[in-house]
């Protein structure tokens, strides 16, 4: 069988795996060539792919498979004729700024061409670009292929203009001129530019609104607003909001306020009182405020933005984790607060307003006795399950049938050193990812563990991609992410993919250090032998839970 990729797969990649497995007595052919395959008979060779349909014929014996994948550019190439190509014209959603501001607007067209923008009473040209540079994508990184590479950039026409004239401009109209001809044709976002002094107040609806650096998922993530934060609106494109701070926000987490003016915010007097296995820390605001937190080893920052000090007294008491609080009125509009700890590592945090008043929850250290796990509480998630399989090795068995098994046998290994364990899901069930993140932050856990095993886009290595990989996201999580995957490289003899920093759904919690394990590569035809071997999962399930107590010790 091969079970990747399907027949008829489209990709851009340069290059592809065929995944699959047939009896190890005898040859499988590959366009006429032998392939290298494992022990037990699994193959994953990878070949290069032409633009357009690339077909591979793989034969076992008197067995045939056809399989054909589609190459496609990821690029808009200029039109044959005189023109625009299609979709290529930006801004290509709706765009608001305040006067002033640069706004850039671009077009694919016949080369050699003059090309302008007509937005209300002015003319914008459009110039020739030579070439343009083209970054990886993120996933790049995993296959160590992460360079920018400059293309030549025939019919790409930019220009970027400083609007003056509030109110809406309408649709930009681009317009053409080569051989005679002139092409005339209208944009596919309007422009506005809105005035500073009717500026748009909104307030965050969702429990956490997602924060990022510009207006779509593509662009990296910040600090979640807490439910109520208010903040003003200085720029729109699409379905996004840029807030006063910088950050930009989907439009549906939040809501108009009318006729709220910017929030704005003095603080006085901050206490500080224990509850259970933390500390909460009360900032008595005036409005609820945008904010930012940074982690480092043994600090924790929160700013506040539109806010001043007006403070005399702060009451941070014997505390078992925080040392002390300082304060920073870093400009007229921002404060800083650094907290100094006790340990360079940190247990996890919370933060909400009630009314306005902003509740920081930094939570202590657990209580260990001994060398056992009594008082931990453990949360483990095996990854997928249900409709959802993950990757799948070379005789089609799916990873998330192998995330339960070891999350299981992990478990079983945890209780006996004396820990509380919980899973995400105990049989092969459909779990999103906001209900398995939702049940982090409820229980709040001394560890959070996310079991996978891996794979690769489809310019990866199978065949020479292997080893044990740890991912994380918050500081908190750092330590136990590089302890725990040197530990099982080295325990276990394994290769090491390494330790990454990256955005997951499973690594962003920071209730508590929440860490993201791949144990394996499910592509990797001979390390996927190891990854179903039962002896091999229970010395890996055995491994991980010592690795785990020993980390932990180590933290007393």
């Amino acid at each position: 069988m091969v079970v990747y990729p399907p027949n008829n797969h489209q990709t851009t990649a340069e290059k592809i795996f065929l995944i699959g497995t047939a009896s190890p007595k005898g040859q499988v052919l590959i366009n006429g060539q032998p392939v290298d395959r494992s022990q037990a008979g699994h193959f994953a060779p990878s070949f290069p792919l032409k633009m357009g349909d690339n077909v591979f014929t793989i034969r076992y014996n008197q067995q045939e498979i056809k399989l054909k994948i589609n190459r496609v550019s990821n690029q808009i190439n200029p039109p044959t004729g005189v023109g625009f190509a299609p979709q290529s014209f930006t801004p290509s959603s709706h765009l608001a700024r305040l006067p002033g501001e640069l706004i850039c607007f671009g077009a694919i067209g016949s080369p050699g061409a003059r090309v302008s923008v007509n937005l209300g009473q002015q003319s914008i040209p459009l110039f020739p670009q030579s070439q343009t540079v083209q970054l990886p994508a993120n996933s790049a990184v995993l296959t160590s292929t992460n360079e920018s590479i400059s293309l030549p950039n025939l019919g790409k026409y930019q220009g970027c203009a400083k609007l003056l004239k509030e109110g809406n401009l309408g649709y930009p109209v681009f317009n053409l001129s080569l051989n005679n001809q002139t092409i005339t044709q209208q944009g596919t976002g309007q422009i506005t530019v809105i005035s500073p002094e009717q500026l748009e107040v909104i307030e965050v609806t969702a429990n956490a609104g997602v924060t990022r650096t510009g207006p779509g998922t593509n662009y990296s993530r910040l600090t979640p607003l807490p439910k109520g934060t208010r903040a003003t609106v200085t720029g729109k494109e699409g379905d996004w909001l840029r807030l006063d701070y910088g950050a930009w926000i989907l439009k549906g987490e939040t809501q108009t306020l009318p006729n709220a003016i910017p929030p704005r915010s003095k603080i006085r007097g901050i206490s500080s009182r224990q509850i259970a296995g933390a500390t909460e820390v009360i900032f008595p605001l005036e409005t609820p405020i945008p904010l930012r937190i940074k982690q480092e080893d043994d600090k924790f920052i929160l700013t506040l933005y539109h806010t001043t000090a007006q403070t005399d007294t702060i009451y941070i008491d014997d505390d078992p984790f925080i040392k002390r609080v300082d304060w920073e009125q870093v400009n007229p509009d921002q404060i800083d607060y650094t907290f100094f700890l006790k340990s360079q590592q940190q247990w996890g945090y919370d933060i909400r307003y009630e009314g306005t008043n902003l509740i920081l929850t930094l939570r202590h250290p657990p209580k260990l006795s001994g060398g056992s796990l009594q008082g931990v509480t453990i949360l483990l998630d095996p990854g997928h399950g249900g409709q959802e399989m993950g990757a799948k090795g070379p005789t089609g068995y799916p990873e998330k049938d192998v995330n339960l098994v070891v999350s299981q046998l992990i478990e079983r290994e945890l209780v006996k050193r004396g820990a509380r364990v919980y899973l995400t899901r105990e049989t092969d069930k459909d779990v999103s990812l906001p209900k398995r993140v939702e049940e982090i932050n409820q229980l709040k856990p001394t560890l959070s563990l996310s079991v996978h095993y891996n794979a690769l886009p489809d310019d990866g290595d199978a065949i020479n991609t292997a080893g044990i990989g740890i991912f994380w996201y918050h500081p908190q999580a750092h330590d136990l992410s590089v302890f725990l995957h040197h530990y099982l490289v080295k325990t276990l003899n394994r290769p090491s993919y390494g330790v990454y920093w990256n955005n997951l759904a499973l690594t962003r919690p920071h209730t508590t250090p929440s860490i993201l394990l791949e144990l394996g590569f499910m592509i990797n035809p001979e390390e996927f032998e190891w990854i179903t071997n039962s002896q091999e999962q229970q010395k890996l399930a055995q491994a991980i839970a010592e690795g785990i107590t020993a980390w932990l010790q180590s933290q007393k």
